[in-house]
């Protein structure tokens, strides 16, 4: 727009007005209407409207529009606080006690709101009325994970202190992985990018089994946590569309946007919720940006010219970096210091009042807005991308610095500065011990932080072991497969494809059996199963099949069995390990 001059600022402010005032009157979804009536008008007159995947840089929610956060947000912040400490002090016992073990600090640090919001107001368990939420973890935050397990009693102060030391029988897994931690966590999500494929092809599959009335998965919510750099692995971004394409409103990812990886800034030249954004809307996905945090909303209230949105789309994330690596004089002198009305904006507000103004992310009203949002969504998956601070509280040790990633240490001045900014009852003797915090089980935090969990229906995460009995059928039924076929020459395809076929048929088994096929049903003899089974279909099938009049038409069907994933190993892999691991997630079990 700011390419576009305003050759009539009158004529402007009439339309602006016109459009207030049907907001105010006929709501949102009017106005909508009227807009996307009048572009497509455009269009039709030879106008060329060229599209833009992208919003302003601000929150995708008003302030007036957030939904109240429900909770106690001392209590929780308190709670939160613990967490962060014992995360960290997992990390660093770890590699006190061997040194190189390694771990991360920086990564849950920024994504300890985004966590907490969720387990104490979200992640619903599995329990014996209902089978739970998923929750796919980013692996680099697992400490966090852990931290919030100890204090649930649920981990000991012994585990903690093995964290990635599971050789002894009593440790840690570095990641997420039910291989290693078997009672606990329910999915692998690293290496990175193995957490969103994954993600949507369960979500997809719990949407399979309900058309199927295998299960009723109707209220359950798939949650994918995934940092921005990881957005960059292939497999990351690269099923986003069958998201869209199967309207899986139960699947919500959110993606910690701390503008850092491994080495440097994501994207130091650009912005990366824009781009995430654009990529998201492109593909047909609900997106919600949690840019700015509630010390921002009174600035953002005062910008009656657009002057400060101006100045927040022009930064770039290296530039907001800085912002949050060098201090609150810098960002008055090099953010609002462009602009001499920015700059007299804060004039009342100190270097550490600016400083203080918070990014979307770690503020529990702004991320509680975004999941309520997100979670009554219908027909579309949910992506919030929140805005943070890599190393967040770390402070000089390395708060927003290139280096945090990689900080597997803090030193003892670091961490009195984090105690104190946390407001932890923790003695400098025990912060000198690297000593984990554990207040009393009668004690306010531990006690609210239960109550949630119960009002929620347990723990999570946890994993059960075992589904559903399945009857094996008799040795009998295959007896064409176990007798000779002389000189007639049999390929093992061709066999496959009979036994399969003679399972498929089982009255006891067959329904359980879920054919995936990465589009070479015809190319191995398999196209009978077409009309046999039906290809499942979300939608069912909307036309008629160009070879309706064969006997093995191509039948697609709401409750059809086979997954015809199309030219997609890596699709076709993720929906067989969500069958495959179904008895643990929904108490079936499936034969993939």
């Amino acid at each position: 727009m700011a390419s576009i001059p305003d050759i009539d600022h009158q004529e402007t402010q009439e339309w602006l007005d016109a459009l207030s005032a049907v907001i105010e009157t006929e709501g949102v979804e009017r106005a909508h209407f009227l807009i996307e009536s009048m572009i497509d008008q455009a269009r039709r007159s030879g106008a060329n409207l060229p599209y833009k995947a992208t919003t302003a840089y601000v929150n995708t929610i008003p302030t007036h529009l957030q939904q109240r956060h429900p909770g106690n947000p001392d209590m929780e912040r308190r709670i939160r606080a613990l967490i962060r400490w014992n995360a960290i002090m997992t990390v660093l016992r770890a590699n006190e006690k061997s040194p190189g073990v390694g771990g991360h600090i920086a990564s849950f640090q920024s994504a300890a709101t985004l966590y907490d919001v969720g387990f104490n107001h979200f992640f619903r368990a599995a329990n014996d009325k209902f089978q739970g939420d998923l929750v796919y973890f980013q692996g680099h935050s697992s400490p966090g994970v852990y931290a919030r397990a100890y204090l649930e009693g649920r981990i000991s102060e012994d585990q903690l202190s093995n964290f990635r030391m599971e050789t002894g029988g009593n440790g840690l897994s570095s990641y997420p992985h039910p291989w290693l931690m078997p009672d606990f966590w329910q999915f692998p999500t690293v290496s990175m990018g193995l957490g969103p494929i994954m993600g949507i092809y369960q979500a997809r599959f719990l949407k399979y089994l309900h058309d199927r009335g295998i299960a009723d998965t109707s209220d359950r919510k798939v949650w994918v946590f995934c940092g921005d750099g990881e957005m960059d692995e292939p497999e990351s971004l690269g099923a986003i569309s069958l998201a869209s394409r199967e309207k899986l409103d139960n699947l919500i990812f959110v993606i910690n946007c701390n503008l850092q990886r491994l080495d440097g800034p994501v994207r130091g030249n650009g912005k990366i919720i824009q781009e995430l954004e654009s990529d998201f809307r492109g593909s047909g996905w609900n997106v919600i940006k949690v840019i700015w945090g509630s010390y921002w909303d009174p600035l953002i209230a005062m910008d009656k010219t657009g002057l400060l949105k101006k100045r927040m789309e022009e930064c770039v994330d290296g530039e907001y970096q800085n912002f949050k690596a060098k201090g609150g004089a810098y960002t008055r002198e090099h953010f609002f210091g462009k602009y001499p009305e920015l700059k007299e904006m804060v004039t009342a507000m100190s270097d550490q009042d600016i400083w203080r103004l918070n990014r979307g992310g770690h503020d529990p009203h702004k991320v509680y807005a975004a999941y309520a949002a997100a979670t009554s969504h219908k027909g579309q998956p949910s992506v919030v991308l929140a805005k943070t601070v890599k190393g967040y509280g770390m402070g000089d040790a390395g708060e927003g610095q290139n280096i945090t990633h990689q900080q597997k240490s803090m030193d003892i001045d670091s961490l009195k500065a984090f105690r104190d900014r946390f407001d932890l009852p923790i003695s400098d003797e025990d912060v000198e011990k690297l000593s984990f915090y554990k207040p009393l089980a009668d004690s306010p935090e531990i006690k609210y932080m239960m109550e949630r969990r119960e009002a929620l229906g347990g723990f999570v995460p946890q994993r059960k072991r075992k589904g559903n009995a399945l009857k094996t059928p008799p040795l009998s039924t295959f007896e064409n497969m176990l007798t000779a076929t002389g000189e007639r020459e049999i390929s093992t395809t061709m066999a496959f494809v009979r036994i399969l076929s003679t399972l498929v048929r089982d009255k006891e088994l067959g329904k359980y059996i879920v054919p995936i096929v990465p589009d070479e049903a015809r190319t191995f003899g398999m196209e009978g199963m077409f009309r046999q089974l039906g290809i499942y279909s979300s939608v069912g099938q909307l036309y008629e099949p160009q070879d309706s009049d064969q006997v093995m038409f191509y039948k697609e069907q709401q409750d059809g069995q086979i997954l015809e994933e199309g030219i997609n190993e890596a699709g076709s892999f993720s929906s067989w390990v969500a069958a495959a691991t179904s008895y643990t997630v929904n108490g079936i079990q499936m034969i993939p």
